[in-house]
């Protein structure tokens, strides 16, 4: 007889004003280098992006500012909340974007931390520019404009 595999929903945690604040040009994938308590914590969905970002800190990059709350049951074990992370990438992917944070202006934004099919705690990140507020208008412009035209055609 085979076995059934059953398929478990992990959590996702995204950082939902990460398209609102930035232009994202393109994303990418990290693995990210975390303590047991702190897996533990991001699978019961315990965690905060809201005001992370992704730097280069001697030669590497880290997610900064992530806040993933303590474990209770890992007692005296349990981690720091918001403790720099290092994130896993290819030597030239983080040598590009190092070099495009620097001569280019961009910035790192991770947009969600989620587990793959394999369990491992991956990190997206989003390679973008910072909006102005009149790019944010602009944008919610175009977004009521665009629901009232859809209701506009649907009463047809």
């Amino acid at each position: 007889m085979a076995k059934k595999k059953t398929v478990t929903t992990q959590p996702e945690i995204r950082n939902r004003r990460a398209r609102f604040d930035y232009f994202i040009d393109e994303t990418l994938e990290a693995g990210i280098m975390l303590l047991g308590s702190e897996v533990k914590a991001l699978r019961s969905g315990r965690a905060s992006l809201s005001r992370a970002f992704a730097g280069p800190k001697n030669g590497e990059l880290y997610l900064q500012n992530c806040n993933i709350e303590e474990y209770t049951q890992a007692n005296r074990f349990s981690h720091e909340p918001r403790r720099p992370r290092k994130l896993l990438v290819h030597r030239r992917e983080r040598d590009r974007l190092m070099g495009s944070m620097q001569r280019e202006g961009y910035t790192l934004v991770p947009m969600k931390i989620y587990f793959n099919h394999r369990g491992l705690a991956k990190l997206q990140l989003g390679l973008g520019k910072g909006k102005k507020k009149y790019d944010k208008r602009q944008v919610q412009k175009e977004r009521d404009w665009n629901r009232q035209k859809a209701r506009l055609l649907r009463e047809q």
